[in-house]
């Protein structure tokens, strides 16, 4: 118990000093923007991209976004299964529009429709609830879910040809147990992260590091480096001290250029720096009194040399962050809450193409892909830039 309540101590006293090193930044960060030193990405949003769908496709919850390495934008959608049925007659014989389109859809830079595909088939298991999309530096494409029975990912060609299954689904279900499909519905399934098997966000709480040729699992850490304990955490409480495990979900994994892997502590509102070996480096906190489904969602690096800046998602506080990833301090932000081009509902992931700009997905009730055109750095003036919405001069 003693040592306990030390590491508790300690835990608090780096809280504290942490918090006091943030409030003296953010004051002097403060100082240097009125004059206008502190330079940032700008970003205007493209409200004619992309362009419509063909044969009265529409989009349903969609959920992930990747660019490829030929500036192809890659989605992956909920299709019919979070549709209402007044939006998609055309499925249900009742009206000419509309029905859901195919799960995965490529674009290319312009905003055309190159492929789609997806969904169940032969061989392998779709998964219930679709979660993020990856395209690998050979050109595959990798899915996983986070429904349920979701203990498995997908790897397949850019035409859809299934290569492998990594896990398989409903490994985890509870003896009798009929848990819902849907999105983070795990309460009949019980977690094991000495499994080789990924579920790493919804129902463990773990970094998972595969062979991507083998599907063999190498290693795994929780939160600190920390050996991953799927014990339930209590709610997440903002006052209270940093948790030695991640909550749910753990919601990205991506590795910079110095190779360092970022990790998404969503409930936690925290980013968390690791080593390729699961050793802990650094971490900061992001709107820290968000609660709900917290702040920090997805995150993509820029794309200068050094990858100076982090751009990170935020689907309560409906905004995209700009970070200067080596002090991980916020710069600023844009976005808000709404329907229109350059708002968010649901800001769920985040790619960026070799030009700079970025490409977001909503969730829930969004349902849509959106691109902001990279416009340059420019002072940061402004805590939040709010809707970004085009210049006179460039429409």
């Amino acid at each position: 118990m003693r040592n306990r309540t030390a590491v508790v101590g300690a835990s608090v006293v780096a809280l504290l000093v942490a918090l006091g090193l943030t409030q003296t930044w953010l004051e002097r960060t403060a100082a240097a923007q009125s004059k206008g030193t502190v330079q940032a990405p700008r970003f205007e949003v493209d409200p004619l991209w992309p362009k419509p769908l063909p044969n009265h496709w529409i989009l349903g919850s969609t959920i992930g976004v990747w660019v490829d390495s030929d500036d192809h934008v890659w989605i992956i959608h909920r299709s019919s299964a979070t549709l209402g049925n007044n939006e998609k007659t055309l499925e249900t014989k009742q009206g000419e529009c509309c029905e859901g389109a195919p799960p995965i859809l490529e674009f290319d830079s312009d905003g055309n429709l190159l492929r789609h595909w997806g969904g169940p088939g032969q061989g392998y298991e779709w998964p219930d609830s679709n979660h993020g999309i990856t395209i690998d530096y050979k050109g595959n494409v990798w899915i996983g879910g986070n429904g349920g029975p979701d203990s498995h990912i997908l790897k397949f060609t850019k035409d859809g040809k299934f290569l492998m299954q990594i896990g398989k689904k409903g490994a985890r279900r509870k003896a009798g147990a009929g848990a819902g499909n849907q999105e983070g519905q795990v309460a009949g399934f019980v977690g094991g992260s000495n499994e080789a098997y990924i579920a790493d966000g919804y129902l463990n709480k773990r970094v998972a590091v595969l062979d991507a040729d083998t599907g063999k699992m190498k290693r795994y850490w929780g939160a600190y480096g920390n050996k991953p304990d799927d014990t339930p955490l209590p709610a997440y409480n903002p006052a209270a001290p940093p948790a030695q495990q991640f909550y749910n979900p753990v919601h990205c994994a991506d590795m910079s250029v110095d190779r360092f892997i970022y990790v998404c502590d969503r409930v936690g509102d925290r980013l968390q720096v690791f080593t390729p070996e699961g050793k802990f480096v650094k971490e900061q906190w992001y709107e820290k009194n968000t609660l709900n489904a917290g702040s920090v969602w997805d995150i993509a690096f820029s794309k200068d040399a050094q990858q100076k800046y982090i751009f990170m998602a935020d689907g309560v506080n409906e905004k995209v962050k700009i970070i200067d990833r080596q002090t991980l301090q916020e710069l600023t932000t844009f976005g808000d809450g709404g329907r229109q081009p350059g708002q968010f509902y649901g800001v769920h992931s985040i790619a960026i193409d070799s030009k700079g700009n970025l490409y977001t997905t909503e969730t829930y009730e969004g349902k849509r892909l959106q691109k902001f055109v990279y416009k340059g750095l420019a002072p940061a003036t402004k805590e939040n830039q709010g809707t970004v919405w085009p210049s006179r001069s460039t429409r």
